[in-house]
């Protein structure tokens, strides 16, 4: 276990984090989910940014960095759904993203089987980049509301909610789209064909 693969890792408690402070009882706690779950974004890119400087790049690297990616920020939309911070109408769009996530894992898994090792898409990494950018508006709207009623004004984080709802729904589009062209680059792993070649 790596300082890569420790960073890594960390984003699965700092997804669990989060989740305790959206409903913890004293002020500031919102805040503090925010500034975690930046602290989680930073990671994704600390974690290959010290495996390149050590040499410590690797397949097991590669597939747990991408799948921890999908389960933090995931992650991080259910809770929000649940809080009311995304509407319900979402459910749909995030039912979606979890589609994507799950075929793309598995055709990622299926790939390692064969030795092969699937590395992000620059769609991937644009998707991931709108996501990242939708829930910490989304969060820094609720963090407004809670924390400082006072200091800022409601219309605020409303405006700043809309913004992260926006863009949720292009982080969708682009989920959407960048999996299917995945899939699309990919499909002989899928159906064997690979093996013939």
């Amino acid at each position: 276990m790596n300082v890569p693969n420790l960073l890594t890792f960390s984003r699965i408690p700092i997804m669990f984090g989060i989740l305790i402070l959206l409903y913890a009882p004293f002020s500031g706690a919102t805040t503090v989910a925010l500034v975690l779950f930046i602290i989680g974004a930073i990671t994704d890119w600390a974690d290959g940014y010290f495996a390149r400087k050590q040499g410590l790049i690797s397949d097991f690297g590669k597939l747990m960095d991408a799948l921890t990616d999908k389960v933090f920020i995931v992650g991080t939309f259910i809770i929000l759904l649940v809080q009311g911070v995304l509407p319900t109408w979402t459910l749909t769009l995030l039912l979606l993203i979890l589609s994507r996530e799950f075929l793309i894992t598995g055709l990622r898994l299926v790939a390692a089987t064969s030795g092969v090792v699937l590395a992000a898409e620059k769609s991937g990494k644009y998707k991931t980049a709108l996501q990242i950018v939708a829930a910490t508006m989304l969060l820094l709207s609720i963090a407004i509301e809670k924390d400082f009623p006072i200091l800022l004004p409601y219309l605020g984080g409303e405006f700043l909610r809309s913004c992260g709802v926006v863009f949720f729904c292009m982080s969708t589009l682009l989920t959407i789209s960048s999996g299917t062209q995945y899939l699309i680059k990919y499909w002989s792993i899928f159906t064997g064909q690979n093996q013939d070649k």
